[in-house]
């Protein structure tokens, strides 16, 4: 069965919706917009329907659930290219890189859990946005540069309802 992990603004605050379960969400510092609209670095976070795609994790700092969903443990040496210009534009690489990137072994927790979302990656087309991903709350910040962000423990919870064909519906309304 698939489960659908909802975001929604509601009273002027993004809703996690899942199941019986309800948190605070945190959105791009931009809001949201139509996914044909979204380019890269802007701060939104892209309207639709996006596949979870496998849960990657910080195994010296997270002990996860058990789930359903594939997963990862994130190493010293990962990254994830969000240069447009490059063949492996939003796509996991290995560091060192030449290109830009983003480094996911990070002294933050916002990578502690980390699933990337399926927006613009089957294929990648450069300049439309990368490294679209579901993640924790930086601790003291109320926005993310794209992403949707939940803090830790709802995250821990969230995971335990994934399975393969999840998706987050990501809507510009209730």
């Amino acid at each position: 069965m698939r489960t659908e992990i909802n975001i929604n603004l509601h009273n002027n605050a993004i809703i996690l919706t899942l199941a019986d379960l309800t948190v605070k969400a945190a959105i791009g510092r931009h809001g949201l917009i139509g996914a044909k609209n979204k380019i890269e670095g802007d701060g939104k976070t892209p309207i639709g329907q996006w596949p979870i795609r496998k849960i990657y994790f910080r195994p010296d700092r997270v002990s996860l659930p058990p789930v359903m969903v594939e997963t990862t443990a994130i190493t010293r040496n990962m990254g994830w290219c969000d240069d447009p210009d490059h063949p492996l534009y939003n796509q996991e690489v290995s560091l060192p890189f030449e290109a830009s990137h983003e480094v996911l072994w990070r002294d933050d927790h916002a990578y502690d859990v980390m699933i990337p979302l399926g927006y613009n990656d089957d294929p990648p087309v450069a300049g439309r946005g990368s490294a679209i991903f579901f993640h924790i709350l930086h601790e003291g910040r109320h926005y993310t540069e794209g992403c949707v962000a939940i803090g830790c423990d709802d995250m821990l919870t969230v995971l335990t309802y994934l399975t393969a064909d999840s998706v987050m519906i990501i809507q510009d309304q209730m």
